[in-house]
């Protein structure tokens, strides 16, 4: 890597491209408030002719992620289609029935069971482990964990992450997510199971409909990723084989202070694989 592209808007990147796999939380809101801008900049895109799927590792199904985009002012007409991880959790618990599931994570969460009729119980009980989050990420951390993982480590559980994000951006404060402590588990010795970015499941599933809506097979030369974290979103869209816009002023803030001062050495080791081209936020 020997330069960065910067760009200050998205028409500037999308002659060719199809499809828009986007980020949701650090790109299209913060938590608290959606980003007008970035909400007109994917309505821009599809009123154009592209696809917008909303890729998320939420650990909710796609229809209690698309209520609180509502919620925070994030219109649906900004994208066709959401792929949540939490999908993919429900449909390894549906494909798992009658076993009995120990749950780490706050009762905001408990959508990603409806429906399913979930075997609940406690660690000592339990065959495998799903991990949506923390009870209260507002207090604790992965570290406040490590006992319970010792013990799910001797039981030799699998842990279903519905959420591989380490941290994500609540307002102006970073909050501790599921894959915080999936990563302890995986440390200590414990099979984990990922669902969402980076790994490739919630990728094919959102090439699967956005090829039901363009109506043909879409080639991943014409498909754009976009996102504000290095570990998910830029791994993920090189994993898969697709260029990604990606956005600085996302959870990496810090680290993207006088980046256009950096050094090729250093930028490879901040970002590995290069994005095709960065931006502050997204705006059309």
């Amino acid at each position: 890597m020997t330069s960065l592209r910067f760009v200050e808007r998205l028409r500037d990147l999308v002659g060719g491209v199809e499809v828009v796999l986007s980020d949701i939380w650090g790109v299209v809101h913060n938590g608290l408030e959606a980003f007008p801008e970035a909400c007109e900049a994917l309505h821009h895109f599809r009123s154009q002719g592209g696809t917008v799927i909303l890729i998320t590792n939420a650990p909710r199904p796609a229809d209690s992620v698309q209520r609180q985009l509502r919620k925070l002012g994030v219109a649906d007409e900004i994208y066709d289609a959401i792929v949540s991880s939490g999908d993919l959790t429900r449909h390894f618990v549906a494909s798992h029935p009658g076993r009995k599931m120990y749950w780490i994570g706050p009762e905001r969460d408990s959508s990603i069971h409806r429906g399913l009729d979930p075997v609940f119980a406690p660690l000592e009980q339990a065959d495998y482990i799903v991990c949506t989050g923390l009870f209260d990420d507002e207090t604790e951390s992965a570290e406040d964990y490590r006992a319970m993982m010792l013990q799910a480590r001797e039981r030799k559980l699998t842990l279903i992450c519905a959420n591989p994000d380490i941290v994500v951006e609540r307002g102006d404060r970073l909050i501790y997510c599921a894959g915080a402590i999936a990563e302890l588990y995986r440390e200590l010795g414990g099979e984990v199971i990922f669902y969402g970015k980076p790994h490739r499941p919630i990728y094919e599933r959102a090439i699967e409909l956005a090829a039901e809506r363009q109506n043909h097979p879409i080639a991943l030369n014409r498909v754009l990723a976009i996102g504000d974290s290095v570990r998910t979103d830029l791994a993920g869209a090189h994993g898969f084989g697709v260029d990604c816009l990606f956005v600085t002023r996302g959870i990496h803030a810090e680290e993207f202070e006088g980046i256009d001062q950096l050094d090729p050495a250093s930028l490879k080791e901040l970002f590995g694989h290069p994005p095709r081209a960065l931006t502050r936020e997204l705006r059309w």
